[in-house]
């Protein structure tokens, strides 16, 4: 028997040569709800419905394997045995987009810790600046989900990974709604023992290091700061 834990196979799109751990969502509710998301039509109402939407369900394939143990409980016939979640599980939503993925995980997983890391893209070199973490300080869960809407070039997951790591998180899995081969690859080089879920893998980055075809900055499309021209 196959360990409940261990990453389901490379998806079959997953760019090649990537080991294990990148989970594409085929789920009929997912593929549907994602084309209203990208549609440039969507407004910010809407489209902070699909986010937490599509959150929710991305991250009920993400805690498929997540570990219980047995219980009794007492129904209205007789004694049954049950489970009960046993893993203690933190969110980390990434700052300012991944707050919108925040409730729909609680939905999931109401007894969850949040904590908040705050990572900016420099727009020159395309890498991440952290300003802001709320961890406590040591490692008080055993799977730690970090939650951001788009995976791009991979620079601030794989620097949050990074901050998790040297706090202590043992299990970790990143959340995405659309990642980039580009955005992959870096984590799975840099992090191959962290499982990536997501609702689609696109094309390819700009030159701006925006994803195609993507649906654009979902921290401004989420909270109406979008410009549009």
């Amino acid at each position: 028997m196959s360990d409940p834990l261990s990453p389901a196979p490379t998806d079959p799109e997953a760019p090649a040569g990537s080991p294990g751990g990148l989970h594409v969502s085929a789920h009929p509710a997912v593929l549907h709800k994602l084309a209203i998301l990208r549609d440039t039509a969507t407004e910010p109402k809407k489209f902070r419905e699909l986010v937490r939407e599509l959150s929710w369900l991305i991250g009920y394939e993400a805690l498929a394997d997540a570990r219980t143990r047995p219980i009794s409980v007492r129904t209205p016939m007789e004694t049954t045995e049950a489970h009960q979640l046993a893993d203690r599980i933190g969110l980390v939503p990434i700052l300012r987009a991944g707050l919108g993925m925040v409730d729909a995980m609680l939905e999931l997983m109401p007894t969850a810790e949040v904590w908040h890391l705050g990572l900016f893209r420099d727009e020159r070199t395309l890498r991440p600046v952290e300003y802001y973490n709320k961890l406590p300080d040591s490692a008080t869960v055993d799977l730690c989900l970090i939650l951001d809407p788009m995976l791009a070039t991979g620079g601030s997951a794989t620097a949050a990974i990074e901050v998790l790591k040297r706090w202590g998180a043992t299990r970790i899995k990143l959340i995405n709604l659309i990642a980039a081969p580009e955005g992959v690859r870096a984590v799975m080089a840099a992090h191959p023992d962290v499982p990536i879920y997501c609702a689609a893998l696109d094309r390819q980055l700009n030159e701006r290091g925006y994803i195609l075809p993507g649906l654009g900055d979902a921290g401004d499309r989420q909270f109406g700061t979008e410009h549009r021209g």
